[in-house]
This record gives structure tokens, C-alpha cells and sequence, in this order.
């Protein structure tokens, strides 16, 4: 309709309104024109006129009208401002059956929506008892989504024994939202899929919920788990299913499983919403193909700031800074506002490439140009940055001059160059003070790590020293085999790396037996020459296992990709992409 016709219409509504007195035997009349009016309404300054005139038309304890200001109120934002009214000491409450089930759950839905407010949604559920109202099947999944929200196990548990006690426990819908809710309260999850076990009737929603829930804290595997039990249960997976075990794939860096879930995708014609292909590009780009998250990029017709900030951190990862800046200029250049997560994939691709002056320039530009004030990661990477270029000085400089205190992470990243650069007296002083501020950290020691390697559509995990494999003894042969190839072609092992107090001979041996060289061991005897090999480390890979692949790489002909928990590693005729500084 158009603008002026509608400020025209309303006029005339409001007009014949007012000329209605409070009185009148046209009751319905003025009902229909405040449902009409609130019908139509779009700012708060009309709420507030459409509730002068609900008081002088004597419809304040109108049900009908009441739901409906409350619903428009949602709509608007303005729920605190409805629920004042209509919760008011002042209204005549003698008459309870004026307050339903319908106005409440409007009221709670409301407020479960709002982020800061989820705690208003249960006192509102509470009230509703207060008032004689009894919760209906529509009331639970409300309530629910708010407890998700607030995270309180406890909390949760008491709304659902109330779901029981009244019946509506085998809702479907509330079935769906409770296995929701126990997987956003962290260890409620063996709680959800206690419900998604005992429900007679799982659609995709239900599904979603636990496959998302097992991603959300980390449990990939059991993610995909329950992706592949539900494909043999016969249910096809929705858009939202699948960005959630796309996301398990991308912690997992299974590549195959995620090629598997495109062409999934395709059979099925699932609906390739914006959120689905940004989690395609993102689980392409971090498992080690960004050529194809960059094909899938460029097809999009509609793309987010997610789908931007996916490719860019991608390209990053990969050693790929130049074209990560380009990219992320051409994102501005299109009037795309960057937000502070973009920030961190261009400031971390300016690390990598050495773009010192492009990432002062970036940084400076967040706050001043786009009114991002700057977190602990941006300080990160910037001092990142400098200690890279081995400007080491300069970032102490840079730390000491932070507005906030410098995190765990900024400090090793500072070791780290030091080690690098030779600083090694300043580098042993912070590793000390690192070690008395956070002793139980697992960067500050030589830990066993984890490996994980994807083979025929299976995950496999090894740890330091593993044996538990039933290729155990095949594996511990290659890695033999590997010691000796890559020691003839110059290999010498990196034993000051071991904090260990034994001899130089055992010293070699601990780091022959590291998590990465196993899954390497296991790819080589279980893959056909030639093919590519890729790994996921779940720490920083360790100087002696980088240098170990490089000769791997060439000696057996092998182009080896790891991902650790800060980039990837691209190894070739025994040359790695990160150029020997990570």
C-alpha cells in the first residue's frame, strides 16, 4: 500500500475511533478498529497512541485486544512496554479469565527472543500460575528455548519435570526444543539424547537438535554418528542438518564425508539455503581445499558477511594473504561492512604474508572507519604480526601499550619469535613467567597430542606412542622404514625439543613415536602412491615433525596436508607453504 495512502487510512481509522465514546453499545465496532489499527502498526509512537485509545474505548480487559497488543509489542521490540500495561497493579484483575494461555505464551515467546530477557520469559511462566493459567503444548517450547538460552541445567530440568506433569512431554514440538535446550546447558547432552532416544517419533528437527548439540561441544565424532544412523533410519536430512554435521566435518577435517554430503545434498534437492552453502565454503576451506570454497564463493548469487569472512579466513589459514587482502578490499569495495571476525581473517592473512604496513593499516581502520573497537584477538594478531616479521621489540612495545591485559596466546606468540629470532634470554624469561601465571597450560609443555586422519569415509585417531591400532605393528614398521629414507636425505631430529631429562638416543625415539608421524605411517601403508595424504593435529605441529614431513613429502612423493590448531601446512618435494615460520 502505498505510504501516503496508508498515513491517510490510518487517519480516517483513528478518527472514527475517537468519535466512539467508552460507553458506546458499538462494542465491536471499536474492538475491530484497535485490531485494525494494531494490525497496521509499525512504530512506537502509534503503539502508544492505539493504547491511549484502548483506555478511552474502556478495552483494556479485552482479551482480544490485549493478545494483540502484546503480539504487535513483540513485533516492535517494545515487549517491556506492553507487559507494564497489561500486568499493570492498576488494571482491574478481578475478572482472571480475561488472561489466557494465548496472551501469556505471547508474552514469553516475546521475551524469549530478546537476548537480555530470557530470564523474564520463566518469571512470566510463573505468573501465569499466579493468574490461574495453566501452560498449553504452545507454552513449553517457548519456555524451553529460554532456558537454552540462559544455559542453566537445573533450571531446565525443573521446566521439563513441569512438561511431564502436565502432559505434554511426547509433544513432538517439545520434544525437539528440550533436546535443544539440554544441549546448549553443556552437560545436559547425555540428558538430550535421553529424550531423543525414548521419542516414539523423530522427524529432521529432532535430529538436527542432536546431531547440532554433539557439534556445538565438540563431539564431531558422535556427530556424524548420528548422521549416518539416521541416514539407515531412512529420515532425509534438512538444510539445518546439514550445516550442523557439516560443521562437525570441519572440526574433524573429514574432506571426503563432506564431498559425500554435497553430492547428499544434490540427490536429495535440499534446499541450499545461504546458511548451507556458507558451511560448505567454510568446511572446504578448513579442510584443505580453498580453491573449491573459492568456486563456491563466486557461484553464490546472494552472500552474507559469513560467506566473505569464510573464504577470506580460509585463504588465510592456507598461507594465502595476498588474495585474502585482495578479497577482503573487494568486500569493502562492494559496500560489504566487515565485521570484527572479518577484521581477524585479514589481519591473520597480513601475519602469514608478512604484511606488516597493510595490517597497521587495518587495524587502525576498524575503530576509526568502521566503529569496531578492537578485542584480545585483534591485539593478538597484531602482535602476531610483528613477532612474525621478527619486529619482537616492537610488539613488546605494542603489548605494553594494549588498552586491555595481553592473554595467554599473545605471549607465546612472542616466545615463539623469540625462539626464532635467537632472543632466547627474553623468550626464557616470559616462558617463566608464563609458566607461574598459567602452569597447567598445554602449550607450555611437550604434551602428547592427537591425530586425526580420514581413510574410506572413517575417522581414526592416534595419540603419542599409540598401539592400539590392529595395524600396530605394520605402523611401527613404516615409521621404521620412514626414519631411515628421510635420515639418508638429511633428516637430522630436533632432540632439544624433547623437555626431558635422558639421553639424545631416547630423546630420538619420543619424537619417531609423535601422533602425526603415526597417522602419516598408517596413510602411507593404506593409500595408493602418489595421492594426497591429509591430517588434522589437534596442537601446534612441533619443529621436529614439521621438519620430518618435509622430508617425508619427498622422499616417498607425497603431498602432505596438516592442519594444526593455527593453520594449515601444504608439504611438497620437501618444501612447506608456511616457509618454515609458523
Amino acid at each position: 500500500m502505498n505510504h501516503s495512502i496508508r498515513t491517510n487510512v490510518w487517519r480516517g481509522i483513528t478518527t472514527l475511533a475517537l468519535q466512539l465514546p467508552s460507553y458506546t453499545s458499538e462494542r465491536r465496532l471499536a474492538e475491530q478498529t484497535c485490531l485494525t489499527l494494531l494490525h497496521s502498526c509499525t512504530t512506537l509512537t502509534n503503539l502508544t497512541q492505539i493504547h491511549t485509545l484502548i483506555l478511552k474505548l474502556g478495552l483494556h480487559n479485552n482479551p482480544l485486544v490485549l493478545t494483540k497488543f502484546a503480539s504487535t509489542s513483540s513485533l516492535l521490540n517494545a515487549i517491556h512496554y506492553a507487559s507494564s500495561f497489561l500486568f499493570s497493579p492498576s488494571n482491574n484483575h478481578n475478572d482472571l479469565l480475561l488472561y489466557d494461555a494465548f496472551l501469556f505464551n505471547t508474552v514469553i515467546r516475546a521475551y524469549a527472543q530478546t537476548h537480555a530477557s530470557k530470564f523474564k520469559a520463566l518469571e512470566f511462566y510463573k505468573t501465569m500460575f499466579t493468574y490461574g493459567v495453566l501452560p498449553n503444548k504452545f507454552t513449553y517450547p517457548f519456555v524451553l528455548k529460554a532456558c537454552a538460552g540462559i544455559g542453566d541445567l537445573n533450571l531446565g530440568k525443573l521446566v521439563h519435570g513441569s512438561a511431564v506433569k502436565f502432559g505434554f512431554d511426547d509433544d513432538r514440538h517439545v520434544q525437539n526444543t528440550m533436546i535443544h535446550m539440554y544441549c546448549c546447558c553443556g552437560e545436559g547432552v547425555e540428558f538430550a539424547r535421553k529424550v531423543f532416544d525414548e521419542s516414539p517419533k523423530m522427524d529432521s528437527v529432532a535430529w538436527s537438535a542432536m546431531i547440532g548439540g554433539y557439534a556445538r561441544l565438540g563431539r564431531s565424532m558422535e556427530a556424524v554418528g548420528l548422521f549416518r544412523e539416521m541416514q539407515v533410519k531412512g529420515v532425509i536430512a534438512d538444510d539445518v542438518a546439514m550445516v550442523c554435521v557439516l560443521s562437525a566435518c570441519t572440526d574433524l577435517g573429514a574432506l571426503e564425508l563432506g564431498k559425500w554430503l554435497e553430492s547428499y545434498v544434490e540427490r536429495n534437492k535440499i534446499s541450499k539455503s545461504v546458511e548451507l552453502c556458507n558451511a560448505f565454503i567454510d568446511m572446504f576451506a578448513k579442510c584443505g581445499e580453498v580453491d573449491k570454497a573459492m568456486k563456491l564463493f563466486r557461484q553464490m548469487s546472494s552472500r552474507t558477511i559469513v560467506s566473505w569472512t569464510s573464504v577470506i579466513v580460509g585463504l588465510a589459514m592456507h598461507g594465502r594473504g595476498l588474495e585474502a587482502v585482495s578479497l577482503f578490499d573487494t568486500m569493502i569495495e562492494q559496500r560489504v561492512a566487515p565485521d570484527d571476525v572479518a577484521f581477524i581473517g585479514v589481519l591473520s592473512a597480513c601475519s602469514h604474508s608478512g604484511l606488516v604496513d597493510k595490517g597497521h593499516y587495518y587495524f587502525n581502520s576498524m575503530q576509526k572507519n568502521f566503529g569496531i573497537v578492537p578485542k584480545i584477538e585483534h591485539y593478538g594478531c597484531m602482535v602476531d604480526l610483528l613477532s612474525r616479521a621478527g619486529l619482537v621489540k616492537e610488539a613488546l612495545e605494542f603489548v605494553q601499550k594494549m588498552p586491555i591485559k595481553p592473554n595467554q596466546i599473545i605471549w607465546r606468540s612472542i616466545i615463539t619469535a623469540c625462539h626464532a629470532r635467537g632472543e632466547l634470554k627474553l623468550g626464557e624469561t616470559i616462558s617463566k613467567k608464563l609458566i607461574r601465571s598459567e602452569p597447567m597450560h598445554e602449550s607450555n609443555y611437550k604434551i602428547p597430542g592427537s591425530t586425526m586422519i580420514e581413510l574410506n569415509n572413517e575417522m581414526y585417531e592416534f595419540v603419542a606412542g599409540d598401539k592400539s591400532h590392529n595395524q600396530s605393528k605394520q605402523i611401527y614398521e613404516m615409521m621404521d622404514e620412514m626414519g631411515r629414507k628421510i635420515k639418508k636425505a638429511g633428516y637430522l631430529p630436533t632432540t632439544s625439543q624433547v623437555l626431558l631429562d635422558i639421553d639424545d638416543e631416547d630423546k630420538e625415539d619420543a619424537l619417531h613415536r609423535h601422533s602425526e608421524k603415526i597417522a602419516i605411517a598408517f596413510a602411507l601403508l593404506n593409500t595408493a602412491p602418489g595421492t594426497p595424504i591429509r591430517i588434522v593435529k589437534n596442537l601446534r605441529v612441533c619443529e621436529d615433525c614439521h621438519s620430518a614431513t618435509k622430508f617425508i613429502s619427498k622422499v616417498y612423493n607425497r603431498e602432505i596436508v596438516v592442519r594444526d590448531r593455527n593453520r594449515f601446512h601444504h608439504f611438497k618435494n620437501g618444501l612447506c607453504s608456511c616457509r618454515d615460520f609458523w
